[in-house]
């Protein structure tokens, strides 16, 4: 019994293992690139005056504006389905990518803006050192597996072969 129970929790993991992947890899992928785009929007002076104005924003005000684009975007993703529903499904999913491009570049860039107000409640910094611990803990196992492994020594391979083709036609 104790051999199921084990190669259950190995599944398991297994599933728990990928799907924090790709969580990692939609912040490394996803979230950086657009708070970095974000940032360059920022600069255009309007935009840097009202970052100003948030960053010096109490706490609460900092939490609300955190939240905003969560409460934004959620008719945009009703409507996305709506159009889904109505046959209209590459419009729908086109919707809501856009809407999740928007939101995590939006989201990300609050978060950079508003991360010294945010970490003020006690909640959210207990609420962030378990997340980026979580993200270490996961980042470790994550590369300690036999499938990461395979992937590392075939993108070397492929970055040696591309190195030797480009070479070659020079």
């Amino acid at each position: 019994m104790n051999w199921l129970l084990a190669l259950a929790w190995r599944a398991l993991r297994g599933v728990l293992i990928g799907l924090a992947a790709l969580v990692l890899a939609i912040e490394e992928w996803g979230w950086r690139p657009l708070t970095a785009w974000a940032a360059r929007l920022a600069k255009w002076a309007p935009l840097a005056r009202l970052e100003a104005r948030i960053r010096a924003a109490p706490p609460s005000v900092a939490l609300a504006l955190f939240l905003v684009p969560a409460v934004l975007l959620f008719p945009v993703k009703l409507l996305a389905l709506w159009f889904i529903h109505m046959g209209r499904t590459m419009l729908g999913v086109v919707v809501i990518v856009a809407a999740k491009l928007l939101g995590t570049a939006l989201v990300g860039r609050l978060f950079i803006i508003t991360e010294a107000q945010l970490v003020q409640f006690a909640w959210f910094a207990r609420a962030l050192a378990w997340w980026r611990a979580t993200k270490l803990r996961v980042r470790a196992a994550l590369r300690r597996s036999g499938g990461w492994q395979a992937v590392q020594r075939a993108r070397r391979r492929a970055s040696v072969w591309l190195r030797r083709r480009t070479r070659g036609a020079r």
